[in-house]
């Protein structure tokens, strides 16, 4: 990832990839709307498009308690320079930002967030979803739904998805 045009910031492991007008990062923050957005702002872009995911209260009419993430770090913030690399060319885009959440995310917290950034309200729409669309299809990160009254089910971060029961070891 660390190359002539990148850049991995301090820290251990890594949490945040930057190199020219593109930044992905994973965290145990909270996540910041109007940071996302000041990272992708340019003069040469008429268009910023922000997604922000959030812990809804339900999943399948279940009582959502919280979701909790997890990744394989090295490899999950390789797979989104990776996605923000062909999203940033396809689509002819300033700038692209993607930040997801590790940890518990509560009930309407965020847990990634996408900024883009191009000339143009048609590319930067399409872009946002595309970026959203390829990190949940690849990006290395798994999420534990907790519910009431009942165990979690850990899965792919994937929409619509089941998870499996994960047994408890004796």
């Amino acid at each position: 990832m660390e190359g002539d045009s990148g850049h991995i910031s301090s820290g251990k492991p890594p949490s945040c990839v930057t190199e020219d007008g593109i930044q992905v990062s994973l965290t145990h923050e909270l996540l910041d709307a109007s940071q996302i957005l000041s990272s992708v702002k340019s003069p040469s872009a008429g268009a910023i498009v922000l997604f922000a995911g959030t812990t809804r209260d339900t999943f399948q009419s279940k009582p959502v308690k919280q979701l909790q993430y997890t990744a394989y770090v090295p490899r999950a913030l390789a797979t989104l320079l990776d996605i923000a690399r062909v999203v940033k060319q396809k689509h002819s885009l300033v700038a692209i930002s993607m930040t997801h959440r590790l940890g518990v995310v509560p009930i309407g917290e965020e847990s990634i967030l996408i900024a883009v950034s191009a000339p143009h309200r048609q590319a930067a729409w399409r872009a946002g979803e595309e970026a959203l669309e390829l990190c949940k299809e690849n990006a290395e990160i798994w999420k534990l739904e907790e519910f009431h009254g009942e165990e979690g089910v850990w899965r792919a971060n994937r929409d619509g998805q089941q998870g499996a029961k994960v047994e408890k070891l004796s």
